[in-house]
C-alpha cells in the first residue's frame, strides 16, 4: 500500500450533502476532488507520477503530457510545485482560459492537430528527440491508479465510524478514475462495494469495451452489436477486447479517451463487488449541471456532472443502488474539471427547458439494458 508521506495534495472534504441525502432518502456523500489546486482529481494520481519521475531521473527531468486540459493542468500544477520543467500538448479548439491557466503554471503550451490522439504522437515526438523527457501518462499507469486510490483511503478515515459504503459512483472515460477507485477499496477492505461508472452516450468506450467481454452485461458477447463507427482491438496482455471509437459525439470532453485502459477493463471485469456500468445523454447532464449549482453552489463540467446525475433522478438511483431495509450509505466522487463556465451554464438552461418540454424522459444504457427514466 502507498504512504503517500509525501504527497502534493491535501485531504479533500467528504461532505455528507443534505440535498441530495433528502432526495434519494439514504446518507450521500460528497467527495469534493474540484477543491486541487488544478480543479480536478487528476492531481492525485499525476503528481505522484511526476514526484516518482523526479526521484528516478532528477532536477532535469522534463515532463511531457498530451492532453484536453484537465490532466495537462494537473501536470502544470505539479511541476511547478517540483520546479520541473513541463510541456503540455494540446489540440486545437482546447479554450482560451485552460491555456492562459496552463502558462501561469509555468507550463510550455505547444497546439497542433485536431484530436488527442494526434497531440498524443506530437508529444510522443517529442519525448524521443530529448533524453531529460519522460512522457506523463494521462490515465493509463499503475503510478497513477496508485495515486487516485489515495481518495479511497480518505473516504474511509473521513465516512462514520464502521460505516462502508453501499455503493460509489464516479465518471469514467480512459479509466484512469476508475482504476484508482478500484485500487484504493482493494486496499481498504471494501472489493466487495459495487462501483458505479458513468459515462455519455456519445464518449463510451469504457462502456463499450465491457460489452465486448463476458463479464456484467446480460447475454452472450457474440449476440452483442458493434457500435457504429466503433471496431474492436484485443488487448494480449490483459486477454480483453477494447472498443476503440472512430469519433466523440458528446460535449462531456473530458470524457473524450477513444479507448479505455486495458488494464482496468480486466480489473472491472474480475472485481468482485462488479461494475455497475451507465450511459446518460448530454442533457441529463447539463440538468445536472443546474441541479448542482443550485443546491451546493459548485460548478462543475459535464464529465463530473455525469457521476451526478443519479443523485438527481430517483428512479434512475433506485435501479443502480435497489432499496434495502437498512439506511443506506453512497458516496459520489465530484471529480472536478476546469472546463466549465457561467456562459455555457446559460446555454444549458435553454438547452435543458426544451428536453423538459419534449417530455420524452431521459434515455439511460446500463449493462447492455436499454430504459427511459423520468425527467
Amino acid at each position: 500500500m502507498a504512504a503517500y508521506t509525501d504527497s502534493l495534495w491535501q485531504e479533500t472534504p467528504l461532505l455528507r450533502s443534505i440535498h441530495i441525502s433528502t432526495l434519494l432518502g439514504c446518507d450521500a456523500y460528497l467527495k469534493l476532488e474540484n477543491l486541487h489546486p488544478p480543479q480536478s482529481f487528476k492531481y492525485r494520481g499525476i503528481s505522484h507520477f511526476a514526484q516518482h519521475a523526479l526521484r528516478t531521473h532528477g532536477p532535469d527531468t522534463h515532463l511531457i503530457i498530451a492532453s484536453g486540459g484537465n490532466a495537462g493542468l494537473a501536470a502544470a500544477c505539479a511541476a511547478s510545485v517540483l520546479k520541473l520543467r513541463c510541456t503540455v500538448f494540446l489540440p486545437h479548439g482546447v479554450s482560451r482560459p485552460t491555456i492562459d491557466f496552463l502558462r501561469k503554471e509555468g507550463a510550455e503550451v505547444e497546439i497542433g492537430g485536431d484530436c488527442y490522439l494526434q497531440a498524443l504522437q506530437r508529444a510522443e515526438a517529442a519525448v524521443a528527440a530529448e533524453p531529460n523527457a519522460v512522457m506523463v501518462p494521462a490515465y493509463d499507469d499503475p503510478l497513477v491508479w496508485e495515486g487516485h486510490a489515495s481518495m479511497v483511503h480518505e473516504i474511509r478515515r473521513q465516512l462514520p465510524e464502521g460505516v462502508k459504503p453501499d455503493a460509489i459512483f464516479c465518471s469514467v472515460g480512459g479509466a484512469g478514475l476508475a482504476g484508482g477507485v478500484m485500487e484504493g477499496c482493494k486496499a481498504v477492505g471494501w472489493d466487495d462495494v459495487p462501483l458505479v461508472t458513468v459515462e455519455t452516450h456519445g464518449s463510451n468506450c469504457f462502456y463499450q469495451s465491457l460489452s465486448l467481454n463476458n463479464g456484467p452485461f446480460a447475454g452472450n458477447v457474440e449476440s452483442r452489436p458493434v457500435v457504429e463507427g466503433t471496431t474492436v482491438e484485443h488487448c494480449q496482455e490483459h486477454n480483453v477486447n477494447l472498443a476503440h471509437l472512430s469519433k466523440l459525439n458528446s460535449r462531456a470532453s473530458s470524457l473524450g479517451a477513444s479507448s479505455p485502459s486495458g488494464a482496468i477493463v480486466r480489473k472491472a471485469l474480475d472485481r468482485s463487488g462488479g461494475v455497475k456500468s451507465i450511459c446518460i445523454s448530454d442533457e441529463l447532464a447539463m440538468q445536472t449541471t443546474l441541479f448542482f449549482a443550485e443546491d451546493h453552489k459548485i460548478l462543475v463540467e459535464l464529465a463530473c456532472a455525469v457521476t451526478l446525475s443519479p443523485a438527481y433522478n430517483l428512479a434512475l438511483f433506485r435501479k443502480l443502488v435497489p432499496p434495502t431495509d437498512k439506511r443506506m450509505t453512497v458516496v459520489f466522487i465530484v471529480c472536478g474539471g476546469f472546463k466549465i463556465s457561467l456562459a455555457e451554464l446559460e446555454e444549458f438552461k435553454g438547452i435543458v427547458a426544451s428536453e423538459v418540454a419534449a417530455a420524452k424522459g431521459w434515455d439511460i444504457a446500463y449493462n447492455g439494458e436499454n430504459f427511459v427514466v423520468p425527467m
